[in-house]
């Protein structure tokens, strides 16, 4: 058999098509139709495939085997026969969309080359945002605003996006941004007076078409840069996004939305400022109750037992609680908390004592159904069972005691 005739190679926009069955593989959960002809773009160089139908049936998947031959997956499986016509349809939405990123992927990757010397290395089209990675060492918010003007003055610039299917002896001829990645005939991909590339992938026919592309933040990733970016429609929907956030927390501060960032920095100047305040508070509120505890508490030996039940109580506030009990007087605080529908424990010991606070808490919390551990001066931990919180409790009591 022929290798499968790609007309999305010289026609991107093409959403509909006859073609004819040449072939069919039964699979368990998906027929693979093979057409002699198809505008279906199987997954490939960094761009998913396409979806749509054939006749009345979904195509959920399309991949090219080593052959050359295009597989339709075709849901739900019917009766497909060689020699049969049929008729494609391309998802329109999907289509535009992978057609816009991959546009725009080498529109930026060309901006790049020009603001900032980065050759691009590798391409993913992912669902929500697409990625490149580019030879730069040290990327800055500059270099990343340079290539973005750069990319979309080309865009706003209409220009033309041609397709040259060549030999590898006209190939070198041309001023690829790449080398070729196959042999015999190359499909070069051109943006007038901006940018050769030889490519596989669906294209606009002009930059217009892609619309904007925006820059969603980059990192450094394997000695490369990665570049998160968005084109077209996402670039609306992205833009939609960030609005609405910013609208809603410019409607929180009863302000304009330009003036929020001012606003929320000074509001978590003045949260942490009052979270330091409330630590102080907790500091000297816990040490009053830890006397308030301890004047309550048994005397066992050398040592005071310090046992208390808390509903609701913060784990860190318990922790500090059994702290200021431990450090004002040889203690043990046997501690525990009710939150969120489940049980926990701070066990603690002066460190004049020698109990293991940890051991102690282990075999506390398989009543609670969980477990726990830590140091033996100090341990932590709980379990779903809340309602035996004072039984667990009293069971570390009584190991004390025994």
């Amino acid at each position: 058999m022929q290798p499968t005739e790609k007309l999305y190679f010289t026609d991107s926009d093409l959403l509909e098509f006859p073609a004819t069955v040449i072939a069919v593989q039964a699979a368990e959960q998906a027929d693979h139709v093979i057409l002699d002809r198809t505008a279906f773009y199987p997954t490939g160089g960094g761009q998913p495939n396409d979806t749509g139908r054939l006749d009345e049936a979904r195509v959920v998947d399309v991949f090219e085997d080593d052959a050359g031959m295009i597989h339709h997956l075709i849901e739900p499986q019917g009766i497909w026969l060689p020699g049969q016509t049929v008729q494609g349809r391309i998802d329109r939405a999907r289509r535009l969309d992978h057609l816009q990123q991959h546009s725009g992927q080498h529109i930026l990757s060309q901006a790049f080359v020009q603001a900032c010397g980065a050759e691009t290395r590798s391409f993913h089209l992912g669902a929500r945002a697409s990625t490149i990675d580019i030879e730069l060492a040290s990327p800055t918010d500059d270099q990343m605003r340079a290539a973005e003007e750069v990319a979309n003055a080309v865009i706003f610039e209409d220009r033309a996006m041609r397709v040259h299917l060549v030999s590898e002896a006209e190939a070198q001829q041309l001023p690829l941004r790449k080398e070729a990645a196959v042999e015999g005939t190359i499909r070069v991909i051109e943006i007038t007076d901006f940018d050769w590339s030889p490519c596989g992938g669906t294209h606009a026919k002009r930059t217009g078409q892609i619309g904007l592309i925006a820059i969603k933040g980059y990192e450094r990733a394997k000695k490369m840069t990665r570049v998160e970016f968005v084109c077209g429609h996402r670039a609306l929907d992205e833009y939609r996004a960030v609005s609405k956030t910013a609208l809603a927390v410019a409607q929180l501060f009863s302000a304009e939305r330009d003036t929020t960032p001012e606003l929320v920095s000074r509001a978590l100047q003045e949260t942490r400022s009052l979270k330091k305040r409330l630590r102080e508070l907790l500091e000297i509120t816990a040490g009053v109750e830890a006397t308030e505890l301890l004047a309550a508490a048994t005397e066992v030996g050398n040592f005071k037992l310090v046992r208390a039940v808390f509903d609701g109580r913060d784990l860190e506030e318990v922790r500090l609680l059994a702290a200021k009990i431990t450090q004002s007087a040889p203690a043990v605080a046997l501690l525990g908390t009710r939150e969120a529908g489940a049980a926990r424990l701070v066990f603690a010991r002066s460190a004049s004592l020698d109990q293991n606070m940890g051991q102690l808490l282990a075999e506390a919390c398989q009543l609670l159904g969980g477990r726990g551990g830590g140091r033996p001066e100090l341990a932590q931990g709980g379990g779903p069972n809340a309602a035996n919180l004072e039984a667990a409790i009293s069971l570390a009591a009584e190991k004390l005691l025994a």
